[in-house]
């Protein structure tokens, strides 16, 4: 069913107001890109994730609206489109065919993690135990001296307790950290472990919304960049590593006063996840009209960001 249709005019005001947000936020990840050089915070969604600048600059408005007289420009040669009277306008039944499973499998994640309540104790030790008991040059991010030196690292990991959800974090633990953490989650877990107040799990709802293009619009696809970018920063302002030089405060999280600021910025982060997640599941019911498959047995697609590095 075809909700509407956007005059040609309009659809490329959006798409070109798009592309300009898309490029003030990228533009210093570009700008390395072309010298070389990394920044372990700004960078971390492009490494990360498999998706570049590019694919977020490109502009979808969701099912239903047809784009008047786009199936005579480049976008009519789009994958996921089809012609509807000289406009483009996606085709439900061939991204559905192709991408059903994923659909799936990433609302029944989406429904479940919005259902839960947010759990705000894990005080970022994630990335505390990535570089437990390690030597100097098998830090991950080396380049960065840690806080509190090697030493000091190990004591905070020994001293509070890891209480990590997200297998996508976990799995990266050094293997002395692995058995300190409450859970050990695995992938067959996600969807019964992942839960609104872990920063991964919001991050993600970039990767969700870019697996998902074209059925999902990019400005919803762009609030959760912006999202991520955020909670990215206060991820690694949380870290072991020392990154005064670029200009980031730490979050003390050593300290009773640092674990508060951290919960109450990750509380902040977990209720404006929990608004894209409505959005996301909307999304997606516009694509299939709510329909579940019903199979609970479905288990996540492959990641392709499965052999990153964080």
């Amino acid at each position: 069913m075809v909700a509407g249709v956007l005059e040609q005019a309009a659809w490329q005001a959006l798409e070109a107001d798009h592309a300009d947000r898309v490029d003030a936020l990228t533009a210093g990840h570009r700008e390395r890109r072309q010298t070389g050089t990394a920044h372990p915070v700004e960078d971390f969604l492009f490494t990360y994730y498999p998706f570049k600048p590019s694919q977020l600059r490109r502009w979808h408005p969701g099912p239903d609206l047809v784009l008047d007289g786009a199936a005579q420009l480049d976008r009519g040669s789009w994958r996921f489109y089809r012609d509807l009277d000289g406009g483009s306008v996606l085709d439900t039944a061939a991204y559905l065919e192709a991408r059903g499973a994923t659909v799936e499998f990433v609302r029944r994640l989406v429904t479940a993690t919005h259902s839960r309540p947010a759990q705000l104790g894990c005080f970022g030790l994630h990335e505390w135990a990535m570089v437990y008991r390690q030597s100097p040059d098998e830090v991950r991010h080396s380049a960065w001296p840690l806080r509190l030196g090697p030493t000091g690292t190990d004591e905070v990991v020994d001293g509070l307790q890891i209480r990590c959800t997200h297998f996508d974090a976990f799995r990266f633990y050094t293997p002395p950290a692995r058995s300190l953490n409450v859970l050990q989650p695995t992938r067959e877990d996600q969807v019964a472990l992942e839960q609104p107040g872990c920063l991964h799990a919001g991050m993600d709802l970039y990767k969700w919304c870019m697996k998902l293009a074209p059925a999902v619009p990019s400005s919803l696809a762009l609030d959760c960049f912006e999202l991520a970018r955020e909670i990215r920063e206060l991820d690694m302002r949380a870290s072991p590593y020392d990154l005064g030089a670029l200009g980031y405060v730490p979050v003390a999280i050593e300290t009773p006063q640092g674990r508060a600021e951290y919960a109450a910025a990750q509380r902040d982060f977990a209720t404006r996840g929990q608004g894209l997640r409505e959005r996301l599941l909307q999304a997606l019911d516009a694509v299939d009209g709510g329909y579940s498959t019903g199979s609970v047995g479905l288990s996540a697609p492959a990641s392709s960001s499965s052999a990153r590095m964080r």
